[in-house]
């Protein structure tokens, strides 16, 4: 399923969250040709404003009050490792008889063979080569690299400028940290996080979490 297919076009699309990843996604969405006619925002519901243009149509219980077969949803909600909001959003809805949308950025590379669950993002710059999949409701970050033959859990997040060598597999849930690294045939556990700036050359178990080197103290310059 891609951003402008045919059989999402018949469907009004709606947007959950207001934040900095909903940004990013109105942005791919509309280089894609796709046009957003409502966000669902628990802050913003009852203001009677716009949103970026957009028309706040109210919180989750309205929308639950709308006929599933009518609208498509973009999870615009965010990944952080210390949150399960995207993921419970996720669920409620698809239980509820929503379906989800994947956004694709049109600079995004998507290789022959790669499988996409329901929901995937995969935002500007971000390559996944030959015969990976990436399982529902994940999102591969801004430059984010993905080799042949991985295979990608649901709720994934592979933050901005991941890099993943072919063969790996990441469970349910495992969050990548920003410009971390993952070698070839490695396993990452489902809930495991990968901290930041991370190169991983062995297996990380189930819930854990591997960082990498501590950040070196900031000197201060002598002034001129």
């Amino acid at each position: 399923m891609s951003a402008n297919s045919a059989s999402e076009a018949a469907r009004d699309v709606i947007l959950l969250g207001a934040g900095g990843h909903a940004k990013v996604l109105l942005d791919a969405l509309g280089l894609a040709g796709v046009q957003v006619k409502g966000v669902v925002d628990p802050v913003l519901a009852g203001t009677g404003t716009l949103w970026r243009g957009i028309p706040v149509i109210g919180d989750d219980g309205d929308l639950l009050k709308v006929n599933p077969d009518q609208v498509i949803l973009v999870n615009g909600t965010g990944s952080l490792p210390s949150s399960s909001l995207r993921h419970r959003l996720f669920n409620r809805f698809t239980e509820a008889g929503f379906q989800f949308m994947n956004v694709i950025h049109p600079s995004a590379l998507i290789g022959a063979g790669v499988e996409l669950g329901e929901g995937v993002q995969v935002m500007a710059g971000a390559i996944i080569q030959a015969d990976t999949a990436i399982g529902s409701n994940s999102i591969i970050n801004t430059g984010a690299l993905v080799d042949h033959d991985c295979v990608i859990g649901p709720d994934v997040h592979l933050a901005p400028g991941v890099v993943v060598s072919g063969g790996v597999t990441i469970g349910e849930g495992a969050h990548v940290g920003t410009g971390s690294s993952i070698i070839q045939g490695i396993s990452i556990g489902a809930g495991a996080v990968v901290g930041a700036g991370t190169v991983v050359v062995k297996d990380v178990r189930e819930r854990h979490k591997l960082l990498g080197q501590a950040p070196r103290p900031l000197i201060k310059l002598d002034s001129e």
